[in-house]
């Protein structure tokens, strides 16, 4: 056995105890949060969702507006589907991502 693969066990080694602890907290703040189960996660899902969905409505509603006030030879209604799906998108990632950090927080 080369030194390489001696230092690779003992490093899975010390990364077993870590890894167990955090499981085992993950449990039982799963079992201590029983509340946010199913109909938390649905919730969550419905916001990214509608989230999503308004802003891309939004932007559709505007770029007919412009297409009807200042018509071109491109489309405002596709460009404007566009930007509202992207901002939907941003919007969703940063509700997924402060719950996301309220679970670390309350992990730690």
């Amino acid at each position: 056995m080369s030194s390489d693969n001696k230092s690779d066990n003992k490093n899975k080694e010390k990364s077993l105890p870590g890894t167990v602890g955090r499981k085992a907290a993950r449990r039982i703040k799963a079992r201590r949060n029983r509340d946010r189960g199913v109909w938390f996660g649905l919730g969550l899902f419905g916001m990214v969702g509608w989230t999503i969905a308004i802003t891309t409505i939004i932007g559709i509603v505007l770029g007919l507006w412009i297409d009807r006030i200042w018509p071109s030879s491109y489309s405002w209604t596709l460009t404007m589907l566009f930007i509202g799906l992207i901002v939907g998108c941003i919007n969703a990632w940063y509700w997924v991502n402060k719950e996301s950090r309220l679970d670390d927080d309350e992990e730690e």
